[in-house]
């Protein structure tokens, strides 16, 4: 029998400010657990929220980056439950008027190609703390320093189909607010987290069926594993006879199961009101405009200017613009005058290498845009280079062309040594020598090898060949 999933994906981010949603208290990941409160953020009797600017303004570029309807009225509600880890015992969201909505975000679904996943809103939110179960033997630790931190949450449609699609999506979003430098996006440190609805139907169906929520996912590849999980479970319940139960689900990336967390809770069960503490927030029509024109150059935006201006493939212009500090570092190289094409290979290939080892750009672009010109120009081979690259840091090993030279890797072209690595080779190889004679030409390739071998890679192999050719004649 043939099922079809129905995946909506309800993605959090926290805003990168410096200080809390509704409070002065610092948002730095890491410190020393219950450090970072006050009694706004503790919800201590007689503290008032005030909203913070920059998470509305970081919140507002979010949407409209994702071709959200900023509102320029929206309310913060109460959004009313208890769990150890939220002191006030609510949490202040929004709810039915939120800070915008309508977007939708384009990626390249690995079943279905280019396609678009609506955005049905994305609102403000602070965090709530977080329960430790690692700290103390036999209890559980609460760390409220992460209580009042500033969130958004952008909920798609039901759109997605498949776990690899769910995976797909969050990578081409993630790509998105990292551009809008919204989020740093770190799962490792909480700030983006993921809650995946999930439900399966007949193909063609266009009823909606009992969906279930999982999460404690830390990755996108946990993820698309944990929903491929839950599917598997509801399409087995379903085949024998059950029925699928609304339910909260969490993820256990050992055993790639999932398991009942509590029973779904519907909107009703939070009992939203509005937030008494707080107004509505207004923002006016020409403020939202404004933030649309300081949005940065998107990736899709940026991928497809590369294609056409450096003739590049769509493939090489989607791995260059994957990172946004990738994408400027490959500009940055060709308008040092590197060869667009000789550029892109370089940072997918060295670049993104060493970027990936050391968290950083370690070259400058324009060392690397040197180091090119130099392979142009003859100076170095292409593996001679790439071995300089490995050699170039920030700390005085900065000049590609010393650093060669330092090496013994500065090709040799002058006819005279040539020739004398060319006689040394024939004088090794008689036997090679008079098959070549003969006209066994495709020992060519042989005796390029052999100088190249003699020369320890100092020969330029352009102009080995010639001064072969010319020494094998006699």
């Amino acid at each position: 029998m043939t099922w079809e999933s129905v995946i909506g994906l309800e993605v959090h981010i926290q805003l990168a400010t410096y200080s809390k949603m509704f409070c002065g208290c610092s948002t730095n990941f890491g410190d020393p657990p219950n450090t970072n409160v006050c009694p706004v953020c503790l919800g201590l009797p007689g503290a008032l929220p005030v909203p913070n600017r920059e998470a509305v303004r970081l919140g507002v570029a979010a949407a409209l980056a994702i071709g959200c309807t900023v509102h320029e009225r929206s309310v913060f509600a109460r959004k009313n439950y208890f769990y150890p880890d939220l002191p006030k015992g609510y949490q202040i969201s929004q709810f039915d008027e939120p800070l915008a909505t309508g977007g939708q975000v384009w990626f390249d679904s690995p079943d279905r190609g280019r396609m678009a996943v609506s955005i049905t809103r994305l609102h403000l939110e602070e965090d709530a703390g977080k329960s430790l179960h690692d700290r103390i033997p036999g209890k559980t630790a609460i760390d409220l320093n992460r209580a009042g931190v500033p969130l958004a949450e952008i909920v798609s449609g039901p759109d997605l189909r498949s776990p690899a699609e769910a995976r797909a999506y969050l990578t081409a979003l993630k790509q998105i607010l990292l551009y809008t430098r919204a989020s740093d996006c770190n799962m490792e440190k909480g700030s983006l987290r993921v809650d995946a609805n999930l439900s399966i139907r007949h193909p063609g169906e266009a009823k909606l069926n009992t969906k279930t929520e999982v999460k404690n996912m830390n990755s996108f590849a946990n993820v698309e594993r944990a929903l491929t999980a839950e599917r598997q479970r509801q399409i087995t319940v379903v085949e024998s006879g059950g029925a699928v139960e609304h339910a909260t689900l969490l993820f256990n990336a050992g055993s790639g199961t999932v398991r009942p967390m509590r029973s779904k809770e519907e909107s009703h069960d939070y009992r939203y009101f509005a937030e008494p503490d707080l107004p509505p927030l207004v923002l006016t029509r020409a403020w939202i405009d404004e933030r649309g024109t300081e949005l940065p150059e998107l990736p899709d935006a940026k991928r497809e200017r590369l294609v056409a201006a450096f003739d590049l493939s769509d493939y090489d212009a989607k791995v260059l613009t994957s990172d946004v500090a990738l994408a400027g570092y490959y500009e940055e190289v060709v308008a040092e005058g590197a060869d667009p094409k000789a550029a892109a290979n370089w940072v997918m290939g060295e670049v993104i290498g060493r970027y990936n080892q050391e968290g950083r750009l370690v070259v400058t672009a324009g060392r690397l845009g040197q180091l090119i010109g130099m392979v142009k120009a003859d100076v170095v081979s292409l593996q001679a280079a790439k071995r300089v690259f490995q050699e170039l840091d920030d700390t005085g090993n900065d000049d590609p062309q010393a650093v060669a030279q330092h090496l013994g890797l500065l090709q040799v072209g002058d006819s005279d040594a040539l020739g004398t690595w060319v006689e040394e080779v024939l004088a090794d190889y008689p036997e090679e020598t008079q098959r070549f004679r003969s006209g066994e030409a495709k020992l060519m390739g042989f005796f390029v090898g052999q100088v190249m071998k003699r020369s320890k890679g100092k020969a330029d192999p352009k102009k080995v060949q010639p001064v072969l050719r010319q020494k094998l004649k006699g």
